[in-house]
């Protein structure tokens, strides 16, 4: 035991860790709620709008978009934006400010975990860790579940060893988060929920074999677990299933046309056939296995540099210590594990983040010294990005910026159903749009070049790397504001909600524009756009009539009232070849148009 972890100086310690851990990662993470960067299209603001539709409508078990029904995702994260706005009104920073509370709830748990079993130090530096590394950032800028999903794992599995421990006085504590973590993860992203922590569980019991299955069922007493489990997550699924018949169907084939009710679509088709590939609309891609590997290098950068370190430790369980890194080991390798046999992408193993901050804290906390080889290879990719910093700074002063960055930009629409598809439409020409960010990422960088050749202790290191990152983060969000009118249309929206009432098209799937749809809370014609995620719900007995093809598109465009049309470059040649030139355009945003037809007075 640390000196200092019992009575009031224990306490303080502890509060000293605590405030520290969230103050990183509110700096990290608050930022991101005020707009601008408003709300991206995609999955963005298609989840804020989600959330509105259901508060509005009263209707909190099938989630709508356009009026169609859009079965499959669990609701949980829909319910808490909604709870959001009730109190502070619909609004994007609304729809963010509890996904950034939870990610900052999950910085200061994954350092209690750590401080339970080894210690202040390496609660303090898993904490930031976790906090400040790029992954973090790059996954939970979006309204996606994931973090709310790894706080429910990572609670599950530390309540899980505070249930093994003798010496734990408050079991019962322990044994509600427990089932009722696992009860809202399934609530948050499904069956994963429950199939992750389980596997842990089981894999860690079987390697150590320190419990008999009667010791076992006295502790976790799975039996009453379940039906906590089940009073908190059944409700819904049930509903959820009697509100979207037909109520049970058992077919193994997924494909255009079909409509099986919410059952089949959730369970089957969004957990069963996503695991194997076999999902229809197959609406995403797949990471290479090597890279889903690989890449996690990047995503804990900069304390990725002792990752192969870190994995050099006793996980002989013996103590607290040994048992908490045996866990985060099997965490770290049956997730992997499972999306290895899967399709991923880049996010899916998100839930691991807080094993692995662990275990690296952990290791920093027993070198009184920064690994030299550590700060000569930070040193190095500092000073390498630093000079391609300076040379894109350089080469770009003279450049003019007129329009936006989209007119800088190249597409790669084929990479789009990765998370960091857009990368690739970066040019030396875009980065003219990206001086100030460019430049502060470049002070990030020269601060952690210099400052990781001053100092050789470990805690002065690890403060050099948190300032880099909250200064880098900074310029992310810096950069993502510059990205704005490409990566969403509030620039449209504002153009829409000036203009005279009309109908309103949208080319394409809802996704294209939802943006548009959240800030104007409109619904569309969706011309050409049963696809993607509102395939599926298209075809339910009660559907709206919102999807329209050519010859319907000619119809309302030439008639007498006044009509609306979302579009991207790519669909204007198909307008033409339908409408002619009877069209205006009303605003142009990040290579998106907002026009309309010839009838009425123009705005």
């Amino acid at each position: 035991m640390q000196p200092g972890t019992t009575g009031y100086r224990g306490v303080f310690h502890r509060l000293r860790v605590d405030i520290l851990v969230l103050i990183v990662a509110c700096c990290a993470f608050l930022p991101l709620v005020p707009a601008p960067p408003h709300l991206m299209n995609d999955v963005d603001a298609v989840q804020a709008q989600i959330a509105r539709n259901m508060l509005e409508s009263g209707n909190w078990v099938t989630a709508r978009l356009d009026g169609v029904a859009y079965l499959e995702k669990s609701p949980l994260i829909y319910w808490i934006m909604a709870v959001s706005y009730r109190l502070f009104g619909v609004h994007d920073w609304s729809a963010r400010l509890p996904l950034a509370l939870i990610n900052v709830a999950l910085c200061w748990v994954t350092a209690r975990f750590a401080m339970w079993a080894l210690g202040r130090r390496a609660a303090l530096y898993a904490g930031v860790i976790i906090a400040t590394c790029v992954g973090m950032f790059l996954f939970t800028r979006i309204l996606i579940p994931d973090a709310a999903l790894t706080l429910t794992i990572a609670l599950t599995l530390w309540s899980f060893l505070r249930l093994l421990d003798s010496a734990e006085k408050r079991r019962w504590l322990w044994f509600l988060l427990l089932y009722g973590s696992i009860a809202l993860g399934l609530l948050l992203k499904g069956l994963i929920a429950g199939v992750f922590p389980a596997g842990i569980m089981l894999v860690y019991l079987a390697v150590t074999r320190e419990y008999t299955p009667r010791e076992l069922f006295r502790r976790m007493r799975p039996f009453l677990g379940m039906i906590i489990v089940l009073v908190i997550a059944a409700p819904w699924h049930v509903l959820a299933t009697l509100q979207n018949p037909p109520h049970f169907n058992w077919t193994m084939h997924s494909g255009p046309g079909e409509y099986h009710g919410f059952f089949w679509f959730y369970f089957f088709n969004e957990h069963v056939f996503r695991f194997l590939n076999m999902r229809y609309p197959r609406d995403y891609n797949t990471v290479p296995r090597v890279w889903f590997w690989l890449l996690h290098f990047a995503w804990l950068f900069p304390w990725s540099a002792t990752m192969v370190s870190a994995f050099r430790t006793s996980y002989k369980v013996v103590d607290r210590a040994g048992r908490v890194r045996l866990l985060c080991l099997i965490w770290i390798g049956f997730i992997l594990l499972f999306f290895t046999l899967s399709t991923t992408q880049e996010y899916y193993s998100l839930p691991i983040y807080p094993a692995l901050a662990i275990l690296l804290g952990g290791d920093l906390a027993r070198r009184e010294k920064y690994p030299q080889w550590a700060r000569i290879l930070l040193v190095s990719i500092f000073a390498v990005c630093l000079g391609v910093i300076g040379y894109l700074l350089v080469s770009t002063a003279r450049l003019a910026t007129p329009g936006d960055i989209s007119t800088a930009l190249t597409q790669h629409p084929d990479l789009y159903t990765l998370s960091l598809g857009h990368m690739g439409d970066l040019t030396v020409r875009s980065f003219a749009y990206l001086r100030l960010p460019l430049a502060l990422a470049g002070l990030a960088v020269l601060i952690g070049a210099v400052g990781l050749l001053l100092v050789r202790q470990t805690k002065a290191a690890v403060f050099v790397l948190t300032v880099v990152m909250l200064v880098f983060l900074q310029a992310a969000r810096i950069a993502l504001i510059k990205f704005d009118p490409y990566l969403g249309s509030y620039g449209l929206a504002r153009a829409l909600m000036r203009s005279q009432p009309g109908t309103l098209i949208e080319a394409d799937a809802y996704y294209a524009f939802s943006s548009v749809f959240f800030y104007t809370d409109r619904t569309a014609l969706l011309w050409n756009g049963r696809s993607a995620n509102l395939e599926y719900g298209s075809y339910a007995p009660n559907a709206p009539k919102v999807f329209i093809d050519d010859a319907r598109l000619q119809t309302i465009w030439m008639g007498s009232g006044k009509s609306y049309l979302l579009l991207d470059d790519s669909d204007l040649p198909l307008l033409r070849k339908l409408v002619g030139n009877n069209f205006r355009v009303v605003a142009e945003s990040g290579g998106s148009y907002l026009v309309t037809n010839p009838s009425g007075v123009y705005p």
